[in-house]
């Protein structure tokens, strides 16, 4: 009778190397990956975001499709309300309870029952007055509400995936 193949144990989802060095020296090591285009979008639609946010947490994903920066009040990421994808061409601003805000412009994509996305064309949009009213609604409607303390929010290194598409395009 044949022995039995023994599986292989399958990689997890995060990189089983642990983390090294500070979550800014983290986060360089991941904007490394993309373009020199990308990584400039990508740090000041990141600081403009911090600039906005009235403290709480900064979420950081290195995932699969993207380098996602997300903004919630409290330590648990269920409760974020925006994030931000880097994606390797451009960068996405994500209002993570969209469906719920008012956008008579339609500005706003997506048709699902929760998430909303606008396409930024350069890190100042965040600064149109109708993007900022949204991400300001956004802030307001967090449950519970983002801390008054006037800190810029705590960055966290959530994950890191093991297996990544490319981050510069093709």
């Amino acid at each position: 009778m044949p022995a039995k193949k023994r599986a292989k144990p399958r990689r997890s989802a995060a990189s089983s190397k642990p983390a090294t060095g500070s979550p800014e020296q983290q986060i360089a090591g991941f904007l490394a990956k993309y373009t020199p285009e990308m990584v400039e979008s990508g740090e000041d639609a990141r600081a403009r975001m911090r600039q906005v946010i009235p403290g709480g947490i900064e979420f950081v994903y290195d995932n699969y499709n993207a380098l996602v920066f997300g903004y919630g009040p409290s330590d648990r990421p269920s409760e974020a309300v925006l994030s931000l994808a880097l994606m390797p061409k451009w960068v996405t601003l994500c209002f993570l309870k969209g469906a719920k805000l008012t956008d008579p412009k339609k500005i706003l994509r997506g048709s699902g029952n929760i998430v909303r996305n606008v396409r930024l064309n350069a890190p100042g949009d965040l600064d149109d007055p109708y993007i900022r009213r949204l991400i300001d609604d956004a802030i307001a409607a967090g449950s519970p509400p983002f801390p008054a303390d006037g800190e810029p929010p705590r960055t966290v290194i959530k994950s890191v995936s093991a297996k990544q598409r490319p981050r510069r395009p093709r």
